[in-house]
């Protein structure tokens, strides 16, 4: 087993978080179930909440001799941070550290300590970004990174302690991928509408205007993952694709939503590739008819 994190007093002298991975850990402690502390529960989290917990999470990584190197990713990495923010932090690893167990370590503790109510796992390369909800409605994105993969993806990074390594960035999807993955979602329009399937319908027209969105935002050079860029989108850009809202589960308002999500998707294919436009013209127009 590597070595536990070492104690240290924490910002106001209190219990820090390596203590408490120090009593989590301790023998005979066993699987328990917590109550989430009073102070988490029935209010949206504050940006001093945010910031106090931020340290908390800082200062537990410095104590714990596992984690090699701290930065912040996100927002706040680039100052840019609001009341709605999250907090994500990238942990580095030491190369003899036991992911699993550094990851279990400090899930217990933003249970037991911090007021998560449930997790998931984002999982790309050997990083594992583990997701917390807390009560307090505060997202807390906690990536924790073999040595090997500590650093920079993108230009949000900033470094608080450790020696990063040289990382190859993220490539975003590309435009003719967008354009696939508009017309796959278009033929899974088009056979929801005629099998009467409306929920599955309004999800795939939806998913042919989110994927028109992401074409536009490649073309004004702004973020397309994850929708961050369509609302820096000029109004030009977006009114075409403003109408294949759907507005309810009618048959004839899905497929009306669903022709003009066609028309919008060949329209963004033809600033892409011309050419593959016109390929596409005939099939999508006889899929959304």
């Amino acid at each position: 087993m590597t070595a536990g994190p070492a104690r240290h007093s924490g910002p106001g002298g209190g219990t820090t978080t390596a203590q408490s991975y120090r009593a989590a850990r301790a023998p005979g402690s066993g699987a328990r179930r917590f109550a989430v502390p009073s102070q988490y529960l029935g209010a949206m989290f504050t940006p001093e909440d945010r910031e106090r917990l931020r340290e908390m999470l800082v200062w537990a990584a410095r104590a714990d001799d596992r984690i090699t190197g701290a930065a912040l990713t996100g927002s706040a990495a680039l100052g840019a941070e609001d009341s709605w923010s999250d907090i994500d932090l990238a942990l580095g690893l030491a190369a003899d550290a036991d992911l699993s167990e550094v990851m279990a370590d400090w899930t217990e503790v933003m249970y037991r300590v911090h007021g998560a109510v449930h997790h998931l796992d984002i999982a790309p390369r050997a990083t594992v970004y583990r997701v917390f909800l807390l009560a307090s409605t505060l997202q807390v994105d906690l990536a924790f990174s073999p040595a090997t993969e500590f650093g920079a993806i993108a230009p949000t990074f900033r470094l608080i302690f450790g020696t990063p390594a040289e990382q190859p960035p993220a490539a975003p999807p590309g435009a003719a991928e967008l354009v696939g993955m508009g017309w796959l979602y278009a033929l899974h329009a088009r056979s929801s509408i005629a099998r009467g399937r409306v929920w599955q319908a309004e999800y795939m027209i939806s998913g042919v205007r989110d994927h028109v969105l992401a074409l536009a935002c490649l073309r004004h050079g702004v973020p397309a993952v994850q929708g961050r860029g369509m609302d820096r989108l000029p109004p030009g850009a977006t009114a075409g694709i403003a109408g294949a809202l759907v507005r309810s589960l009618d048959i004839s308002e899905l497929a009306r939503a669903f022709r003009l999500a066609t028309e919008a998707l060949l329209a963004e294919a033809g600033q892409v590739d011309a050419g593959l436009a016109a390929r596409l013209s005939g099939t999508l127009t006889e899929l959304a008819s």
